[in-house]
This record gives C-alpha cells, sequence and structure tokens, in this order.
C-alpha cells in the first residue's frame, strides 16, 4: 500500500506541475504579461511547486527533516541528475550574462543557508527575509534582463528566461487554461499527501532515517518536473533552458520553500543534514558557478562524471 502512495504521488506530482505551469504560462500570456517576467516567476515558480507543497505537508506533519532534505536533494539532484542528463544528451552552453547572474545568486543563497545551520532552525523572521530576499532579486533580475534585451539588436535572439517561457508556450484559451491551472494545483496537493504519507511509512517500517528519505526519493521525485523539461529542452538543443530551469529551481527552492515553509512553522535544521548535505549543496553551487564562468559549457564527459558523482552520493547516504 505504501509504495502505491509512492507512485500515486509521483505521477500526481509530475502531472499536477506540468499542468499548473503550462496553464499559468498560457494564463500570463493571455493577460499580456510579457515573456521575460514570465520566465523569471511564472516558470521558476510553477516548476518548484511540488517542492513547496511537499516540505510545508512534511513540516506540518512533524516531518522537518523530509521538508529539509526535499529541498537540499532536489538541488542537488537538480544539478548532479538532472544537469548530467542533459549534458549526455547534448552539451550544455552556459554563456549567456543571465546564467552567470542567477548562478551567482545561487551560491550566495547556498552561503546563506549554510550560514542559517549555525543557528539550528529557520524561524519564521528569517524565512520572511529569505521570501523578501527573492522578491528583491525577482525586480533585479527582470530589470536587467529588459536593459539586455533593449540592447540587443531587433533581429536578436530572445533572451534566456524569454526560451523558458517559450518552452512551455502554448495556445491554450484562457478559460482552459484556468481549470488546468486548477486541476494541477489539486493534483499536487494530493501528490504531496500521497508521497509524504508513503514515504515516511517506508522510512519508519525498514528503518531508513527521514533525513535520507527526503534527500532521495522524494527529493527526486519532486524534481521530476524540471527533469522532463531538462530531457525535452536538450532534445530540442535549447541548452540556455535547461540551465536556466536548473538555476531557478535551487534559488526558489532555498528562499521561497524553505521560506515559506519557516512562516507557517519554524524548520529545524538537523545535525546530519545541516553537517554534509548543506555544505555539499554549497560546493556544488560553487563548482557550477566556476564552469559557467571559466568552461562556459558542461560537456558530456562532465555529465557522465555528474551522473557517476550522484550515483555515489546516494550510494554514501544509504550506506552510512
Amino acid at each position: 500500500m505504501d509504495y502505491l502512495l509512492i507512485i500515486s504521488g509521483l505521477v500526481l506530482l509530475f502531472a499536477g506541475g506540468e499542468a499548473l505551469v503550462r496553464g499559468s504560462v498560457a494564463i500570463s500570456e493571455r493577460l499580456g504579461i510579457s515573456a521575460i517576467l514570465i520566465g523569471v516567476v511564472v516558470v521558476g515558480f510553477g516548476t518548484s511547486t511540488p517542492e513547496l507543497l511537499v516540505s510545508i505537508k512534511a513540516s506540518l506533519a512533524g516531518q522537518p527533516d523530509i521538508a529539509l532534505g526535499n529541498v537540499v536533494g532536489s538541488n542537488i539532484a537538480n544539478v548532479l541528475l538532472i544537469l548530467g542528463v542533459s549534458a549526455v544528451i547534448g552539451p550544455v552552453i552556459c554563456a549567456a550574462q543571465p546564467i552567470r547572474r542567477d548562478a551567482l545568486a545561487v551560491v550566495a543563497v547556498s552561503a546563506l543557508l549554510v550560514m542559517l545551520t549555525f543557528a539550528g532552525s529557520i524561524s519564521a523572521l528569517a524565512g520572511a527575509g529569505m521570501v523578501a530576499l527573492l522578491v528583491a532579486y525577482l525586480v533585479y533580475s527582470y530589470n536587467a534582463e529588459m536593459r539586455e534585451k533593449k540592447a540587443l539588436p531587433v533581429k536578436a535572439q530572445s533572451t534566456v528566461h524569454e526560451h523558458e517561457a517559450q518552452e512551455f508556450s502554448n495556445t491554450l484559451g484562457l478559460g482552459v487554461s484556468i481549470l488546468m491551472s486548477v486541476i494541477g494545483i489539486a493534483m499536487l496537493v494530493f501528490g504531496a499527501d500521497f508521497l509524504v504519507e508513503g514515504a515516511s511509512n517506508i522510512a519508519r517500517q525498514m528503518g531508513i532515517p527521514e533525513a535520507v528519505i527526503g534527500l532521495t526519493l522524494v527529493a527526486v521525485g519532486t524534481s521530476l518536473p524540471e527533469l522532463a523539461t531538462a530531457i525535452s529542452a536538450s532534445i530540442k538543443k535549447h541548452s540556455d533552458v535547461v540551465i536556466g530551469n536548473v538555476l531557478g529551481s535551487n534559488l526558489f527552492n532555498i528562499l521561497s520553500i524553505l521560506g515559506i515553509t519557516a512562516i507557517i512553522k519554524p524548520v529545524p535544521l538537523s545535525e546530519p543534514i545541516a553537517g554534509f548535505d548543506v555544505p555539499l549543496n554549497f560546493a556544488i553551487a560553487v563548482l557550477v558557478l566556476a564552469i559557467i564562468y571559466f568552461v562556459q559549457k558542461i560537456s558530456k564527459m562532465t555529465g557522465v562524471l555528474f551522473l557517476v558523482a550522484y550515483a555515489l552520493y546516494i550510494g554514501w547516504l544509504y550506506t552510512n
């Protein structure tokens, strides 16, 4: 029964995430919102909604390790697993200025999370500050990209965040888009319930720490929408969408998901995750920043190394 709950939860989270993002993008387009703003805000928040609902559900259910592990594990999976798979399909080019800006921001918020571990928990006040920081960065990012857009030649290609919006663009009518978004939210709510309940039951039955379940099964499950988007974009050779989606998701995961969850209920930062996985997440963010600044491409070989590193990480979690 628990395995059925997990499978049902994963399916609902994946389908609900896709429906919510595509419906929200369609609504935004029908309302005349710019493609850059859709890419910066709508796509970024929409693809992180599964992580948000799962973390809130876990926190309210008294399972903070799943809530924290979900966020940190998703960020690690986004880079090592999703970027790894994408790079194996085709090299991920990451030379655009918005990508550099987002990568630097991800390193900064990853460092912030490391500093918060010394406090032992994320309070409601700290959570509110994290959300405010995200809003400030989104405003800055939008304005910066608008300036960069104006500086480009008229026939120049779209910016990174415009490409993200175009990846989810569709021809749905406003009414259908609203209905799709509502159905997507409902699927996400039920999916979060099923996944957290099934995962926590299996953790108890098999004697696996909830932190490990959160860092692996739950984290990968909530990252399925990003994985599907990355594979699709890689096949189309839209590598800027791949790297932009991953960086945006990691930024939203820390600032909005942990921030909103902490506002609802303070999130304790358990020693196992705070002592190893949070610093590892920061180190991976620095590695990606270095690749973006100095190499400007994630090659197939680097993608293979990312996948091997992720397999070793998962193996280490379950053997220790």
